[in-house]
């Protein structure tokens, strides 16, 4: 305790005698001895309690609010700021009312995993700094293989878990999976993050799933800050009332959307797609020469109405087979052509909210990127 130490001894260095360290008169005197070294005593211990982090007593004031009222005017200005952005951006239109550039097996990539064939060249956090907001993945059951951790020579030793893969998780290394094997958990965990750090920024996530309720739950409940972020229609009365604005959904801070293909995990904050969207066939044929736009489900057609309430509008439009080459012939002017002559008309004359591409940066030499034919959607609605 060097200062209190300072304190009572004095300036003078080294070992004191005890009138030096305690005035005159002290020497020799008990009663005047005695009290001094019990408020060494008392001093020493109560140093010792304050660097052990011993509780105060009770009956103590407590700390001031100056900083929690700071950090939540802090909070107020960002969140205000974001809703600024939306605003700015999106002005009053609402969620059906606007378009995303989304990305079809977007776990598919050269950056998360070793895939020997892709969907996307970037990792799912670059796609989504570079503009996308519909992240399509795939999620299947895992169970831990002693069987693969040894032939792998430790390289495969994973928990039992939800995973995305393309296919079954254990067939094909590279091909139905990849090493690192890819968690839904960690996978969403990513897209969490990110928009933590974009509080202007809204969301989706399409889920190919292949899993029971209860084990995407459980991958779901793991994912820190999800809930903060999570859309719930039912909270949001979206049946009778219709999509919030974008300025809503900055404003609230909901701004992640779950869509899956099982039906049964509503409760999960999970939207059944077929409940909540229209889609088309997502294959252009193994040419790329079908550019119809016919529903993917027969009893949902692409032009449905309901009173009150519009169906978020998903479009596919990539190939059987993905390659480099196939998406610079199909992303640039037939995606625009398609889109203005095939799936608007059939949808009713209005303009998918969700556009899905393999290679989203790649497309042919007419100046049309899918990023800026969804920009010009946008400009249109």
């Amino acid at each position: 305790m060097p200062n209190m130490n300072m304190s009572l001894r004095g300036s003078v260095p080294g070992r004191h005698s005890a009138a030096a360290r305690f005035g005159p008169g002290s020497v020799g005197t008990s009663s005047s001895w005695r009290p001094a070294r019990l408020s060494f005593t008392l001093l020493l211990l109560l140093s010792l309690l304050s660097l052990l982090g011993a509780p105060s007593p009770a009956g103590a004031a407590p700390p001031p609010p100056a900083r929690s009222a700071a950090t939540a005017a802090t909070a107020a200005t960002a969140n205000g700021s974001a809703v600024a952005q939306a605003q700015a951006r999106w002005g009053d239109r609402r969620l059906d009312q606007v378009s995303f550039l989304g990305t079809h097996n977007a776990f598919t990539n050269y950056e998360d995993s070793r895939w020997s064939s892709v969907s996307q060249s970037e990792s799912l956090r670059h796609q989504l700094d570079n503009g996308v907001r519909g992240l399509s993945l795939d999620t299947h059951w895992y169970e831990r293989s002693t069987w693969l951790c040894v032939i792998s020579f430790g390289s495969d030793c994973y928990p039992s878990d939800v995973y995305l893969c393309h296919g079954e998780c254990k067939t094909f290394a590279g091909v139905t999976y990849a090493l690192p094997r890819q968690s839904f958990q960690s996978s969403m965990q990513t897209v969490v993050d990110f928009l933590a750090a974009n509080p202007q920024e809204v969301a989706t996530v399409f889920l190919e799933d292949y899993v029971s309720a209860q084990q995407l739950g459980n991958a779901l409940g793991r994912v820190r800050g999800l809930d903060q972020l999570l859309f719930r229609p039912d909270a949001w009365n979206v049946r009778q009332q219709g999509w919030p604005r974008m300025t809503d959904l900055v404003g609230s801070g909901k701004r992640l959307l779950i869509f899956s293909d099982a039906p049964d995990r509503e409760h999960l904050g999970v939207m059944y797609d077929r409940a909540w969207t229209v889609s088309n066939f997502w294959s252009l044929g193994d040419l790329g020469n079908d550019v119809s736009c016919v529903s993917r489900w027969a009893d949902v057609p692409l032009d449905r109405q309901e009173s009150g309430f519009r169906r978020l509008f998903t479009m596919s439009h990539h190939r059987n087979v993905p390659t480099l080459i196939n998406a610079a012939l199909d992303n640039g002017a037939k995606l625009r052509d398609r889109i203005t002559q095939q799936c608007r008309p059939a949808a009713g004359g209005r303009d998918p909210n969700f556009v899905s591409v393999d290679f989203h940066r790649t497309s042919d030499s007419s100046g049309h990127t899918p990023a800026s034919i969804v920009t010009e959607l946008n400009a249109r609605n």
